[in-house]
C-alpha cells in the first residue's frame, strides 16, 4: 500500500471513494461542491488530501485534513475532516496508515494535535481510533446558516 498527496490525474479515482463517504453519512452534495471540493484539496491552500492505493495501484481510501490556528497553543490544530476506506478493504491497515500520513504531516508542520469527530454510533471506525487516539469525551455542536 502507498498514500500520495492527492493530485488532478486522481480525480477519477477519488470520486467514487468520495461518493461512498457520502453515501455512508447518508448525505449529498451538488456537484459543484465536489468539484470545488476536489479542487482545494489538489492545490493545497488550506486543504490537504492524500489518497490510498493498494499494491496493484487501485485506490481504497482518501483522508483529508486543514491545520487552524488555536487559542490553546502558539501553533496550529490538524483538523482531520474527512477519512474513508472502501468497505472492501477495511481492515487492511488503510485507515491507520492515512491517520498516520496525516500525524506525520501534522509534525512536521509544527501542529501541536491531530483531531476529528465521528458519529457515535460508527463501531467500525471507533475501534481503529480507541487504538491511535483518545477520546476526549466532548460533544460536538453546529448551527447551520
Amino acid at each position: 500500500m502507498r498514500i500520495d498527496p492527492l493530485t488532478a490525474a486522481d480525480h477519477d479515482a477519488w470520486l467514487p471513494l468520495w461518493q461512498g463517504y457520502l453515501t455512508f453519512y447518508e448525505s449529498d452534495l451538488a456537484d459543484d461542491v465536489t468539484e470545488a471540493t476536489f479542487a482545494r484539496l489538489v492545490a493545497g491552500e488550506g486543504m490537504h488530501g492524500a489518497i490510498a492505493r493498494d499494491d496493484d495501484g487501485r485506490a481504497i481510501g482518501f483522508v483529508n485534513w486543514l491545520p487552524q490556528p488555536s487559542t490553546w497553543t502558539t501553533g496550529s490544530y490538524c483538523y482531520l475532516e474527512d477519512l474513508f476506506v472502501a468497505p472492501d478493504t477495511r481492515g487492511s491497515g488503510a485507515g491507520r496508515a492515512l491517520i498516520a500520513h496525516v500525524r506525520e504531516w501534522a509534525e512536521a508542520h509544527g501542529c501541536a494535535q491531530v483531531y476529528w469527530l465521528t458519529q457515535e454510533s460508527n463501531a467500525t471506525a471507533r475501534t481503529l481510533y480507541d487504538k491511535v487516539a483518545k477520546l476526549t469525551g466532548f460533544v460536538h455542536y453546529e448551527i447551520d446558516l
